[in-house]
């Protein structure tokens, strides 16, 4: 493994050589050989998908690993979206003359090796490869088994094109050793990769955060909620509930628990489980919830549950206070909305719930960097430091200070 990230780590400095303009050129011709190879890509997946059928892989999983055409060309119009953005590396930050007569740059530079460790989704190897291209880092990926078929595939089209252009192929990596052993030696390799990012389970994301060397930018669990307050629009409420649940459920930034301000539950919760009957969701609720419709009991761990499955804890909460207080306690600082048409409450809402995204009379389901217009993204972050929410080009880029003198000394 250390030759491996020694190559990965000697392409940092090829890539460094490499101008804007010819990053977009590379990157126009990544998306067009994806589109080229979807025959070879779907080919693949198959096999991947054969895997997890016999493995009995859920149904959200099976979700995130299918790819048709139009997932794959989805992937290459995500790889255009991605070179088509504003050169991220070598952007002065800021600058300033000292009182010495020191010309002080700060200057937006490259992470170095990135490696990025993920689960299912095979579009994650082209969105994570492009976007680590566009700003200069190299990227080390360790997906998925249940997605290796899938991922090598991706990874031969986008390295073919490397290759063409005479760039070492160690520029995206796949990690061979897909074993736990290999990624506990690849999250404590801090003499040859400068970040971790772990995109997948809770079990996943504890086990790198406890044991790398590497620092690491987490993307937790999606624990989203969304509060009905009593100054809500009912219409709203129901359409972008269903919206946040429904839309699709095995993705991080669906709900997983809807609140409702005691003093609307009675009318919201029967016109809310008739249309979430209608949609087929599993619904689970707290004793006051109960007493209004009919469902199945919600625990403390159904609460702490990240579902991604068309299942819906619902609770009762007291006001906004109450709303607050449970997400304080089962939020996991991802994607949390307020439906209310009372300003001062939307506020109180949107200022005290500590996520990456927090949204007033919207779903949760826009918190994605295509939908917040960075493109594709690495991931949702759930860091307070560096890099938090959709993590795009931006959150690839860390800082030097460049200083100009004329002979000063101190």
């Amino acid at each position: 493994m250390e030759q491996f990230l020694q190559e990965a780590k000697n392409g940092s400095r090829v890539l460094s050589t490499i101008s804007g303009a010819q990053k977009k050129i590379i990157l126009n011709e990544m998306a067009e050989a994806i589109r080229d190879n979807t025959k070879d890509l779907l080919i693949a997946n198959a096999l991947d998908m054969a895997d997890g059928a016999k493995n009995t892989l859920s149904s959200a999983l099976m979700d995130r690993l299918f790819l048709d055409e139009q997932r794959v060309d989805a992937m290459a119009v995500a790889i255009e979206e991605i070179s088509a953005l504003k050169e991220p590396v070598g952007r002065v930050l800021d600058g300033w003359v000292t009182d010495d007569g020191l010309n002080i740059q700060k200057v937006t530079i490259p992470i170095g090796v990135v490696g990025i460790i993920y689960e299912s989704r095979p579009n994650v190897t082209s969105d994570t490869a492009a976007l680590c291209f566009k700003s200069s880092n190299v990227c080390v990926l360790k997906g998925g088994k249940e997605a290796e078929n899938s991922n090598r595939a991706i990874a031969k089209v986008l390295q073919s094109v490397l290759a063409k252009n005479n760039l070492p192929t160690a520029l995206i990596s796949l990690l061979e050793d897909s074993s736990r052993e290999g990624v506990a030696k690849l999250i404590k390799m801090d003499k040859y990769v400068d970040l971790i990012i772990p995109r997948g389970g809770a079990g996943l994301i504890k086990y790198v955060g406890d044991n790398a060397t590497v620092s690491v930018v987490k993307h937790d669990k999606g624990q989203c909620h969304t509060y009905i307050d009593k100054d809500a629009k009912l219409d709203d409420a129901i359409a972008i509930s269903i919206n946040a649940k429904v839309q699709r459920p095995g993705v991080c930034n669906a709900m997983e628990t809807l609140l409702v301000d005691k003093e609307i539950a009675k009318t919201a919760l029967v016109v809310l489980k008739k249309e979430f009957d209608k949609e087929g969701t599993k619904l689970k609720g707290c004793l006051k919830t109960q007493a209004i419709i009919k469902v199945e009991n919600a625990t403390e761990e159904d609460y702490d549950t990240e579902y991604l499955a068309n299942i819906l804890n619902i609770k009762v909460v007291d006001g906004v206070e109450g709303a607050i207080e449970h997400i304080v306690r089962f939020g996991s600082g991802h994607s949390e909305a307020i439906i209310t048409e009372d300003i001062s409450t939307a506020e109180k809402f949107l200022n005290a719930v500590d996520a990456a995204a927090v949204y007033l009379n919207a779903s949760t389901r826009f918190t994605d960097g295509g939908a917040f217009g960075f493109g594709a993204e690495v991931g949702i972050s759930t860091n307070k430091l560096h890099a938090r929410g959709p993590m795009g080009i931006e959150g690839l880029t860390t800082y030097k200070f460049k200083i100009y003198g004329s002979g000063q000394i101190r």
